[in-house]
């Protein structure tokens, strides 16, 4: 069925924009949105975005060549070989046109917020209502004020459902992006220590966030994380259900059991609701994903066996703890995102597996003025948590060595400045049997490491 019908006409109008063309070729309906003119498409509307390595106005006339219908610009266009439509900032319309095309669907659209484990809960969510409906979902992380939009510009007629995850670091993002998806049902994971260079402190972190609610509509329902303090004495305005492992929240699981490599199973009990699951996924804290996304199922007239079978049919995404037996060793590959939160809860989960627990662990970023201290309370936890051997690399990954030795536990722990020389030296580090746990920002690039490992044989 494709697309709901947008025209050249309409997107200039919802855009403001200024139409270029053959006057016979403004009731053209295009067949879908691109910002990348390698991806375009017969049909397609191609915005060219002005980025910091490439822009894309240099691009217009290979992405008409490849097919598209028209391409949204922020400058006039030599000689183009098809019509195109001015506008002051294609950022800008991009969202206006996001926020419009949101506008035709009358389905349920649930945003996805918070400082951890959004891709995680978004996906667990989307497993889940794929048991009833036909749902979109934000493709990998495209969860930013480019993201955003064009994953809602990919709704078609047939879907039934959508779950979008929303990501900021700023002051004013939210607002943006919460006026583009308008979320019938809001789920925020929880406040952690992510973004503190633009948000000040937790409370600012929460106050960014909840920016969300003033695009919700007072019939909306926000489910969050009820063992967050800051979300639990936090008033949306709108019904509001709690998660999490205390008693007092109105879903929680209870009898918790990690099955190291195979995954997590516990009991999901809440409103006349008490499931037993299995969630296929390393960490205890894939609990605190599965819970939200059995709130939104049960929420969206799901039933217990439905939730059960999705949370069943959960895949991690790109880079995200994935687990693999290389055949030496069994590697825990996490190095797509850090935060203390995050690292916690992986360096807890890798403590449950049986055998020599290695922790490689890089650098934290966008921490603020709390770096050195946020990154010694890591290397804390893993003396105290069962780790045989901790291995650090990058500049800021030097305060977790230090943390480490300052709390006297005698284990093995090395740190290396640079991944050259930790990769020099690595096969001599580690042992077959071992569980290995590799866990950085994303700009550490420790997918080298990881591949490093698998070759070690």
């Amino acid at each position: 069925m494709g697309m709901k019908p947008l025209t050249l006409e309409t997107i200039t109008k919802v855009t403001g924009g200024k139409y270029f063309g053959e006057d016979t070729q403004r009731l053209t309906a295009i067949t879908g949105v691109v910002h990348d003119n390698r991806e375009a498409y017969k049909g397609c509307l191609f915005i060219a975005i002005k980025g910091e390595r490439a822009d894309g106005h240099n691009f217009t006339n290979k992405a008409f060549d490849a097919g598209a219908a028209c391409c949204l610009a922020e400058r006039s266009l030599e000689q183009p070989h098809g019509p195109y439509i001015l506008v002051e900032s294609t950022l800008r319309a991009l969202q206006a046109l996001g926020e419009y095309y949101r506008s035709l669907f009358d389905i349920p659209v649930i945003g996805v917020t918070g400082s951890v484990g959004k891709t995680t809960a978004k996906e667990m969510t989307a497993a889940v209502l794929s048991q009833k409906f036909n749902v979109l979902k934000t493709p990998e992380n495209l969860n930013n004020e480019i993201g955003v939009p064009l994953t809602l510009l990919s709704l078609q007629a047939e879907h039934e459902a959508a779950v979008i995850e929303m990501g900021i670091s700023g002051f004013g993002e939210m607002n943006r992006l919460a006026k583009m998806v308008k979320p019938d049902i809001c789920l925020m994971t929880a406040i952690g220590y992510c973004h503190l260079e633009q948000l000040g402190d937790l409370n600012g972190v929460l106050s960014a966030k909840s920016e969300v609610f003033k695009s919700m509509k007072p019939t909306s329902l926000a489910v969050v994380n009820g063992d967050d303090a800051l979300l639990r004495d936090f008033d949306p305005g709108i019904q509001k259900i709690t998660f999490g492992l205390e008693l007092r929240n109105d879903y929680r699981a209870e009898n918790i059991e990690t099955l190291g490599v195979s995954g997590v199973t516990c009991d999901i009990i809440g409103d006349k609701t008490h499931i037993n699951v299995l969630i296929p996924a390393f960490g205890s804290h894939m609990v605190l994903a599965a819970l939200p996304a059995a709130v939104i199922g049960k929420h969206l007239g799901l039933t217990d066996e439905e939730i059960r079978l999705g949370l069943l049919n959960y895949t991690a995404v790109g880079g995200r703890a994935n687990i693999m037996d290389t055949g030496y060793i069994t590697l825990i590959d996490d190095c797509y995102n850090a935060n203390p939160n995050s690292v916690t809860a992986s360096i807890l989960s890798l403590c449950t597996l049986k055998g020599r627990k290695v922790a490689l662990l890089g650098d934290m970023m966008e921490l603020g003025r709390e770096t050195d201290a946020l990154h010694r309370d890591i290397g804390i936890l893993a003396g105290k948590s069962g780790v045989d051997c901790l291995i650090c690399c990058g500049a800021r990954a030097e305060s977790i060595y230090k943390g480490l030795i300052s709390s006297q536990a005698e284990i093995e722990a090395w740190h290396f400045p640079l991944k050259s020389a930790l990769l020099s030296i690595l096969p001599s580090l580690i042992k077959k049997g071992d569980n290995v746990l590799v866990k950085a920002s994303h700009s550490m690039h420790f997918e080298e490491i990881t591949e490093a490992l698998k070759k070690i044989d």
